[in-house]
Order: structure tokens, then sequence, then C-alpha cells
């Protein structure tokens, strides 16, 4: 695996029941509950175990007052991710990423990928991930506070896993072609993610997407 790929820890089984325990006290008070964090673990843990473990997947927003998700036309370079769905991630930090965004009130340029590998055996590697935004954002310091949103997960495909280097990958995207209600939502800062955010030039960037497709992430020798 390249070294710009980065994965997270997992946290101890006293950990988990915490956060069994807070998610069904959660959904038990009714659909869109905000949820009131304060375990001691961070939040990001307790996005991973909820959609590692399948009671929900996760959208994260800069807008905390959603009620309802409609399908919204997407602009993607592969089938899946190219319909009119409501798009939500089976991953909290891939979630968390687009939540502390504020994409509705300033244009910026992403590069990102989460996914698991398969083994032949039936084993599910760890995630890796990768997040990358054009300088301007972390440079004028436009990350801010955000929403992840629980929805139900049984009301979403996952995308079909594929052979990339002759491994078999599967993302975390999944998507509903029906509107979709919030099971609950928690409230994350910037502060609360973990992972490097790399930053990168947009000219670049786009020169090096147009002249190799499939290039992804478009690092140079000296930045991998």
């Amino acid at each position: 695996m390249q070294p710009y790929w980065l994965s997270r820890p997992e946290p101890d089984a006293a950990v988990r029941a915490e956060f069994d325990a807070l998610l069904a006290a959660a959904l038990a008070a009714g659909p869109g509950t905000a949820i009131d964090y304060r375990l001691a673990a961070p939040r990001w843990q307790f996005l991973c175990h909820i959609a590692d473990h399948g009671e929900a997947v996760l959208h994260g927003s800069s807008d905390p007052d959603i009620t309802r998700f409609e399908p919204r036309q997407s602009n993607d370079i592969l089938e899946f991710g190219n319909r009119k769905a409501v798009y939500a991630a089976a991953d909290g930090l891939w979630a968390m990423f687009f939540a502390i965004l504020d994409r509705p009130r300033r244009r910026m340029s992403l590069t990102n990928s989460c996914f698991r590998v398969l083994g032949e055996d039936g084993s599910v590697s760890e995630p890796y991930y990768y997040f990358a935004v054009n300088n301007e954002v972390l440079q004028q310091n436009q990350l801010s506070a955000g929403t992840v949103y629980l929805l139900p997960a049984d009301r979403f495909e996952r995308e079909p896993a594929y052979v990339e280097d002759g491994r078999r990958l599967l993302t975390a995207q999944a998507a509903s072609l029906e509107p979709v209600e919030p099971l609950a939502k928690v409230l994350v800062e910037p502060a609360d993610f973990p992972l490097r955010i790399r930053g990168y030039d947009l000219a670049t960037q786009l020169a090096r997407v147009e002249a190799d497709p499939g290039g992804f992430p478009w690092l140079s020798a000296d930045e991998i």
C-alpha cells in the first residue's frame, strides 16, 4: 500500500459498549435526535463504530437542520456515483470530512477516497483513507463546524466491489434512490478530525488529472 494512504486505530471493547448504549438511547428518543456527545472517546471513533457495525450509514453536511434528504443528481465518472440519489458513507471519517467543509458558501476542490481490501479468504482489511483539498481551503481556514447525520442503512445500497491492480476493493459509498429521513445527528468540529488533510495547487492538480485521469491521487514522486 502506498504511504499516502492513511489508516485508523480501533477502540477497545469497553469503549464500544459505551458507544452502543449512547446510540440505543438516541434511537429510542426518536427520529432526528441530536446526540449529546459527552464520552471521553473522540467523536470520530463513535461515528466509525456506528458505520462499521451497520446500524446506519452517515452523511456529512455543514447544514445542521436537515430533516429530510432528497435525491439529487450527482456528477461522477462512475455509474454508481452518477445518479440522482441520496449519497452516504459506510464510514465515520469519510462522512466527517464532508461535514467540516463549508462547501455551500465557498468554492473548493476535493480529492478523497475511502476503501477496504477484500481478501480471497473472505477477509476485509482496515479502511484506508486519502483526503486533500485545494490550498486555499487550508490557508484561509475554510473548515467549519458541521453535522454528521445517521441514516437508516437498510434504505441504502453499497457500491459494488471492483478490481484495481489485482486487488478487490470495496469503497464506503452508499446510495438511496428515495428520500430518507435521519435517525439522529452528531455535531462535529474541525478539531475532531484526526487525520491529515493535504493541500494542493488547484491549477497543477487539474493539469495532472487531465493528463492522467486514472492517476489518483495525482501526486508527484516527492509528494508521495
